[in-house]
């Protein structure tokens, strides 16, 4: 039986590098909505064009425009999945439920990364990605400046800057933690304290779904 995991959680929480640790530990697909996003206005795509104003704005994509756009690519998917970054109000929740349901399929759980705001700041400071592959990680974790994954060049993102850290953390504050207490009323949220180093934020995350923690088969 197919899994399928959404995460959640504050802008540098650690969504994308969780997400990618599940996704690779059980076999899954990840999707960075926010990589997907920084990726079209890069190109310069219908979708680019469209987002560029609003993500300069440090604000979440209307529905009218997620949910079309995740709604194809759900349908697309035939196995499990790891989402990062959707959804991310309450009427993108209810869309992703009525979709999956449509399809015949479920949601495993929905993963809330918990950070205090200090730490949260102190990553966006250190983080950097990389405008080829999407990695994203510590200035530490390049290779002198360049992407571990594929060596093109990892610098800070254009969203990180402090006054755009804060305007997302209103966003999320606003928009997010409804969803939240939806997936919470429905028995399917879980809690994981994401505030230490990434390895130990790894441990937990397998215990609190009960994953293995040896290699897999």
């Amino acid at each position: 039986m197919s899994q399928r995991f959404i995460l959640l959680g504050p802008p540098a929480s650690g969504k994308g590098t969780q997400g990618r640790f599940l996704a690779g530990r059980l076999g899954l697909v990840f999707l960075s909505t926010g990589a997907l996003l920084r990726s079209a206005v890069d190109a310069e795509s219908d979708l680019g064009r469209a987002a560029a104003p609003i993500l300069a704005r440090h604000e979440y994509l209307p529905d009218s425009l997620m949910c079309p756009i995740m709604g194809e690519w759900l349908d697309q998917q035939r196995g499990g999945w790891v989402l990062d970054g959707f959804p991310r109000s309450l009427a993108q929740a209810e869309f992703l439920a009525e979709r999956l349901a449509a399809n015949g399929q479920s949601l495993t759980a929905a993963i809330v990364l918990e950070v205090p705001e200090g730490e949260l700041l102190r990553r966006v400071r250190d983080r950097v990605e990389c405008g080829d592959c999407r990695w994203s990680g510590r200035v530490a974790d390049t290779l002198a400046g360049a992407c571990p994954n594929c060596g093109g060049p990892a610098l800070p993102r254009a969203d990180d800057s402090e006054a755009g850290f804060f305007g997302r953390l209103a966003e999320y504050r606003e928009h997010v933690l409804p969803v939240i207490d939806f997936y919470q009323r429905q028995g399917l949220l879980h809690r994981l304290d994401a505030a230490s180093d990434a390895s130990s934020a790894e441990r937990r995350l397998l215990e609190l779904l009960q994953i293995s923690h040896g290699p897999q088969e």
